[in-house]
């Protein structure tokens, strides 16, 4: 056996696998559902499993969706989603929904039937909390390239929805530019805040216009980066002499930066807005 899943029942009836084996050597995700023991189930696994559980005959949805799509940042754990309009008996592993979806909705992403990135994101922007739903968009603008006006395009077909009014929200300030859901919720923290909406993505040049840095947000007129580092930042040597490298490079040139860790996310948001609008202010910014 390789390491995808595979239906239990088809692997024992064609002579892949004895029933033995598939105890013994597989575990189960979902019924009749099966990996190898050795395998990761990662969100694509997963979602692929779900995908099989159906066997092909619903539409992967959700963040299951999402993962399949090129998304970061899915969890493993996270519960698998199918839209399944014939389905009717409950299944607790897997979060089935009886929706009907027009055929301009659905696409085939390496064999298997999945919502479009549109409709993807227009499904992950109206659940949950604010600032996840937004950090759930970003990441698919980020892995497809999916504008959030095509997702605004969508909504306007399912005007009635349920959770609309959030996506709206969403969409006016997701940007693919963020390459984390820290760096999301940086920005909406700025934004919240009443800052100028950030650039993401910048592409800083040298004196000699050879680009050497891209800063994660920031506004280039003003020359102010916001910079969100993560635990490799600070637990890899190679990693923090290159960001001390770097920065000193950046001044240089005239830009402050300011660096924002999970700390001033979780519980010192105040002090972040408070020193980015005063570098915004010293540079001459109307904040």
């Amino acid at each position: 056996m390789d390491s995808s899943p595979f239906v239990g029942s088809d692997a024992v009836k064609d002579g892949t696998v004895t029933r033995a084996d598939l105890r013994r050597e597989n575990r189960r995700i979902y019924r009749d559902v099966y990996i190898d023991r050795s395998t990761t189930v990662d969100a694509v696994t997963r979602a692929r499993a779900a995908w099989m559980f159906s066997q092909g005959k619903a539409v992967v949805a959700g963040q299951s969706a999402a993962a399949l799509h090129g998304a970061k940042w899915i969890s493993a754990d996270h519960r698998a989603e199918l839209i399944w309009y014939e389905h009717r008996q409950p299944y607790s592993a897997i979060h089935i929904r009886a929706d009907m979806l027009p055929s301009d909705e659905v696409e085939t992403v390496d064999g298997i039937r999945v919502t479009t990135a549109a409709r993807t994101a227009f499904d992950l922007g109206r659940r949950g909390k604010f600032p996840q739903a937004l950090a759930m968009v970003d990441a698919l603008c980020n892995a497809t390239s999916l504008r959030p006006s095509a997702v605004a395009l969508l909504a306007e077909s399912h005007c009635g929805s349920r959770g609309i009014v959030q996506l709206r929200q969403v969409l006016d300030v997701a940007d693919g530019g963020a390459e984390s859901p820290q760096e999301s919720l940086t920005r909406l923290l700025l934004l919240d805040a009443g800052l100028p909406r950030p650039t993401t993505q910048i592409e800083i040049r040298d004196a000699t216009g050879k680009a050497f840095a891209r800063g994660d947000m920031g506004w280039p007129r003003w020359k102010i980066l916001v910079e969100y580092d993560g635990e490799q930042h600070w637990s890899d040597p190679q990693q923090r002499a290159w960001d001390i490298d770097r920065t000193h490079r950046l001044e240089q040139l005239g830009w402050t930066v300011v660096r924002v860790s999970a700390h001033h996310l979780r519980r010192d948001g105040i002090s972040l807005v408070s020193r980015v609008s005063a570098a915004l202010r010293a540079a001459g910014a109307p904040v």
